[in-house]
């Protein structure tokens, strides 16, 4: 496909011939406005002309790839990186402890059972499918610990099959039940029942254009199409529902929001009077700007709660069961100015004095773990962390307990599983993980605090050799800014050998994510996502001026929503960089409704039906924004095929659009994998994909790399 031999990124110019693309798609009036979409044939995969055009730029692909001498060397040490293999925290459950882990030099998380100190494996997904694309999604023991409800989907599609396993012998007891997606699971006292969310069946009578999902009770033993609808009819096909119980089965409650929306609405129900199949469901929070999460406990004590309504950054609060007014909450542990609350646990165990509250925040994205005295909030005490670094996945026991178990990871540590005894008041290594892997050397982290176009104060984590802008060196930028997620340290494998061999790699805490709480959200959401872009344009320019980065040889990397973020970055200020890799990104704003989820995101980015926000979506839509005749630097699109969250379909146009508008010596390339999608895959393919971006970085940037970086 190329016309020139292989080059070095800076030299002689080299033009590229690439597949052809008919500007054939339509233009249309939107609003009154013209909006050309001239490579919409490239939405249909099954198109003969789509399929062979893909083809086409798979053997470009493949003719680009193999430029990079990096890359094998790469793809050696993300191999190692990756081999060490993790665990999750326990969830403690009638004396057995299940967690997923992954055994060194395993390609899957397995499910795992730890009893009288030892540990099985449940379910392997290898075991179902050899080739390694069928994943567990999800899972969810009964509270006895005899059950356990799981569900694995195939080709990186999410289409989960749930089904019931028999913990002592790993049997299936139930399903598969089809048409669920990481469905909550809320398990009735005895196993012999369970609440779950379900898609009505594609030609139902209630169904829209939406999932259309339901709230189910499924009797184990008998068929998915008898189970008794709880909740949901009559409501929007976009929206989301939780469901919870309480260990002694008295309560229930669900949750219901709106796409991805940053409002809960939340109702109760006491099954004591009605029996499961009936609940009365009764509002607990209702029509309130603030996302909550609730807590049930046995006894038909208060009901505990972690919200955002009326505390941007998030407070526990307590209330009682019948509670319908959310004023009428009593905060336990208030919002604290600077932090932000993640999450919390209960120890109530005789061993301790009084009831505590293990209280999860983020101070700038960094984490923190707190004690309080569960009666008045006040602090009582602080767990040590190994580092400046992310708590996940906190647990405890259902049944009065205290033991906590907690996730911990941060730039340069791998996930490790710790276990803190609130009694003897010490923290160490859970048993039940793999030893300990040691920090990786040669990488030192700092956070900088950078100022975006209004003024505002944005951080920055930059991983470095020396931990100061020494000397300008080639430089990856990195972030997401949206949905309200939040970019705190985790481990980077693709960050250890580029910066082990003298690169910076970069990652900016942008207005739209959480990092500041539910304003910094909304600071770069809908009406205010230019801000996300000009946050992540004062990074880069950070990087220039501090002499973290250099003049041409600065680099953009985001994934989904972080794909739109480094595309926007791209055709804002294409003369800024020299590579930019976008992986499963958003890129037709106009038509990202349309397909994919993209149907659950207008509350993030609002909708091209309103005027006002179509006009802001087309304004900053990457695809629409190409330039005939600019300059682009070096792009790198990764797609995968099973993806059901961002179609493919944003890269290819956008693919087309940036081949045929550029005028620069630096090559567009579509990397497309098969039998993968959005979320979990296997180590192998993950070790791949980061060694295919870091070479592609290596070889434009002009860092060498090797495979004992």
């Amino acid at each position: 496909m190329t016309q020139s031999p292989p080059r070095d990124a800076r030299s002689a110019p080299a033009p590229y011939t690439y597949p052809p693309a008919p500007r054939s798609g339509p233009e249309e009036i939107i609003h009154g406005v013209r909006v050309a979409d001239p490579y919409r044939w490239l939405e249909d995969p099954q198109d003969p002309a789509t399929a062979a055009w893909c083809a086409a730029q798979d053997l470009l692909y493949a003719e680009e790839e193999v430029r990079w001498p990096a890359r094998d060397a790469l793809l050696v040490r993300m191999t190692a990186l990756l081999a060490a293999g993790g665990a999750r925290p326990p969830v403690a459950r009638g004396g057995r402890e299940f967690h997923l882990r992954r055994e060194p030099g395993r390609e899957l998380a397995v499910l795992a059972v730890r009893e009288a100190g030892r540990t099985r494996i449940l379910l392997d997904p290898l075991d179902t499918d050899p080739s390694g694309t069928t994943v567990l999604d999800a899972w969810e023991p009964s509270w006895e610990g005899d059950l356990v409800a799981v569900q694995l989907s195939s080709g990186g599609t999410e289409h989960s099959m749930l089904r019931v396993l028999d913990t002592a012998t790993g049997r299936t007891l139930d399903g598969p039940v089809d048409r669920v997606r990481r469905s909550p699971v809320a398990w009735l006292p005895g196993g012999r029942a369970f609440y779950y969310v379900r898609r009505l069946p594609s030609g139902h009578p209630a169904a829209g254009a939406g999932p259309c999902r339901r709230v189910y009770l499924h009797q184990v033993g008998t068929p998915a199409d008898q189970d008794a609808e709880i909740f949901g009819a009559g409501r929007s096909d976009t929206q989301y529902y939780t469901v919870a119980t309480a260990p002694d089965g008295r309560l229930l409650a669900v949750g219901a929001s709106e796409g991805t929306s940053p409002r809960t609405d939340l109702w109760t129900a006491d099954l004591t009077g009605t029996g499961p199949h009936r609940p009365d469901l009764r509002r607990l929070q209702h029509g309130t700007d603030g996302h909550t999460a609730v807590r049930l406990r046995p006894g038909g004590g208060p009901l505990l709660l972690r919200t955002t309504a009326g505390a941007p950054r998030g407070r526990i609060a307590a209330a009682s069961p019948g509670a319908t007014d959310p004023r009428r909450w009593r905060t336990l542990v208030p919002e604290q100015p600077g932090t932000v609350l993640q999450d919390f646990a209960v120890l109530d165990g005789p061993a301790l004095d009084r009831t505590l509250l293990a209280v999860v925040r983020t101070r700038h994205a960094v984490g923190e773990l707190t004690l309080h005295d569960a009666r008045t909030g006040a602090r009582t005490g602080t767990v040590p962390l190994p580092g400046r670094g992310t708590i996940t996945s906190l647990t405890a026991r259902q049944k009065p307990g205290h033991e906590l178990w907690f996730a911990y990871t941060d730039h340069v540590t791998p996930t490790v599983v710790l276990y803190y005894d609130a009694a003897a008041e010490r923290l160490s290594p859970w048993p039940g993980h793999f030893p300990a892997v040691a920090p990786v050397e040669g990488v030192n982290v700092t956070q900088e605090v950078l100022r975006s176009r209004d003024g505002t104060e944005v951080r920055m984590f930059v991983m470095s050799p020396t931990g100061r802008p020494d000397r300008p060196r080639p430089a990856v930028l990195t972030g997401y800014g949206g949905f309200g997620a939040s970019m705190t340290p985790g481990f980077t494998p693709q960050a250890v050998p580029w910066v082990r061999a003298g690169g910076v790699y970069a990652v900016a805490c942008v207005r739209g994510g959480g990092e500041e709480g539910e304003e910094w959200h909304r600071a770069g959401r809908r009406e205010h996502k230019l801000n996300t872009f000009d946050d992540f344009d004062a990074a880069a320019d950070h990087l220039l001026r501090d002499g973290w980065a250099a003049p041409g040889r600065l680099g953009v990397l985001g994934s989904s929503n972080g794909g739109l973020l480094a595309a926007a970055a791209l055709t804002r200020r294409p003369e800024t960089y020299a590579a930019v890799v976008c992986a499963a990104p958003l890129l037709d704003m106009v038509r990202y409704e349309l397909s994919g989820m993209g149907a659950s995101w207008r509350d993030e980015y609002g909708s091209a039906a309103d005027p006002a926000q179509f006009a802001r979506l087309l304004s900053y839509s990457p695809y629409h924004q190409v330039r005939e005749g600019a300059r682009y630097p070096a792009v790198l699109l990764a797609v995968f095929d099973g993806d059901t969250r961002v179609d493919p379909a944003h890269a290819r146009k956008m693919c087309a659009a940036l081949q045929r508008a550029g005028t620069g010596d630096a090559p567009v390339v579509l990397r497309t994998e098969h039998g993968v999608g959005h979320g979990a895959r296997a180590a192998s393919r993950s070790a791949r994909l980061y060694a295919d971006v870091m070479a592609f970085f290596a070889h434009h940037l002009g860092l060498p790399l090797s495979g004992d970086a």
